[in-house]
């Protein structure tokens, strides 16, 4: 079970917050984008959209290098949203969204080792695109130098989830029949389309054909 703290504790609609880690991690693992608040060395928030990946109870995130928000320890918020519908109502205080969405807070750990740079590297790249790890060059000593990795550790989070029809039937029994229900949302993955320095009848790989649709 999830332990929320008083940072994570829902205080608005609790019944929607979800307290096994499996719904976590899925929401993490579905994800192709998280974002990362932090504050900035003026002061000042910051949030960062970013590609992420999920190694057992750790989140990694990565970046430049030379970027000062990557450049050491520190206290971060990363959030991923997943949106299913727009929920439309008969009334437009009703209107919602079905969602799933997670909040994860602490203090996230600049990643040193070699090895485990690289793992996380490796961790990011096939959760994007399965398959392609192998299929891709490796990174030389210069590039992962350029290249800065997070380790967050999942011990402080929340997931929230909104699913199912408006919230004003109650209107029906009223009279009101105009109508109302869910405008589901989809991600879904287009045809690949090779790059202009290829041939172009320059065969797509299995594992990226595979993914369409």
């Amino acid at each position: 079970m999830l332990s929320p703290t008083p940072r994570t504790q829902l205080r608005r609609k609790r019944d929607r917050q979800q307290d096994d880690p499996t719904s976590l991690h899925a929401i993490l693992d579905e994800a192709l984008v998280c974002h990362l608040g932090v504050v900035d060395p003026d002061g000042a928030p910051l949030v960062l959209p970013t590609m992420h990946a999920r190694v057992g109870d750790l989140v990694y995130v990565h970046g430049s290098s030379g970027a000062a928000t990557l450049a050491r320890d520190r206290e971060v918020c990363l959030t991923v949203t997943l949106l299913d519908g727009l929920v439309l109502a008969r009334s437009v205080f009703a209107h919602s969204a079905n969602y799933r969405s997670a909040v994860v807070r602490g203090r996230a750990r600049r990643v040193t080792d070699p090895d485990e740079h690289l793992l996380a590297l490796e961790a990011i790249v096939e959760h994007l695109t399965p398959g392609q790890w192998s299929h891709a060059r490796r990174p030389d000593r210069k590039e992962s130098a350029a290249t800065a990795v997070l380790a967050l550790d999942l011990q402080e989070a929340s997931v929230k989830v909104r699913q199912g029809p408006p919230g004003d039937p109650g209107l029906v029994a009223e009279g009101d029949t105009r109508w109302a229900g869910i405008l589901p949302v989809h991600t879904v993955l287009g045809e690949p389309e090779t790059c202009p320095a290829l041939p172009p009848d320059t065969p797509v790989p299995a594992h990226v054909a595979g993914r369409v649709g």
